[in-house]
């Protein structure tokens, strides 16, 4: 899989906050916990449908600071996974362009992956929204959630869940009250 955004912010900021992998579940919705068990080592967890979790350690195999990390997972593993984040500067000379390439295996093969579309776990959806969320991190300095799911990975489970709407014409008018 690859996506690429653009986040208005300098690559050697973009490149940190990555780079910290323990900010990876701050917009990574599948990811609970990553945490660093080494210079180049981590331990992650991630949710998978049916509730369950999926865990594995990964080794940082690549580093260009402020350009490029490349990592894959170690050891025995559900999901073996390897992948590449480059961070180059955009063309308005402001902004850097974040380029992700992800490998990995799902679990149950092709049954697997008709199982996890089925419940709404499309991978390259996923990614995409990730790296949506990772630019309003970034930019805002916060992940915008909709009334539809103001909890984030907990709303998840809470369905059914619909698309932001404007306010209502007495909600505008309690906000002009205030």
């Amino acid at each position: 899989m690859t996506a690429t955004t653009t986040i208005r912010k300098p690559a050697p900021e973009v490149f940190a906050f990555w780079r910290n992998l323990e900010n990876l579940p701050t917009f990574m919705a599948h990811l609970e916990e990553v945490r660093a068990t080494g210079d180049r080592t981590s331990h992650w967890v991630a949710g998978a449908p049916f509730g369950k979790d999926v865990e594995w350690d990964a080794e940082v195999i690549d580093e260009a600071p402020t350009e490029k990390i490349a990592w894959r997972s170690t050891g025995s593993t559900d999901v073996p996974n390897a992948g590449t984040v480059r961070f180059g500067p955009a063309p308005d000379g402001v902004s850097t362009e974040v380029h992700v390439v992800l490998m990995y295996e799902i679990p149950g093969g092709a049954v697997g992956k008709a199982v996890a579309k089925y419940f709404g776990e499309e991978p390259h959806q996923q990614l995409d929204d990730d790296l949506r969320r990772l630019k309003q991190m970034l930019e805002t300095g916060e992940v915008v959630r909709s009334d539809g799911a103001p909890w984030g990975k907990r709303a998840r489970k809470e369905f059914p869940q619909r698309p932001a709407q404007p306010l209502s014409d007495s909600e505008l008018a309690k906000g002009a009250d205030a």
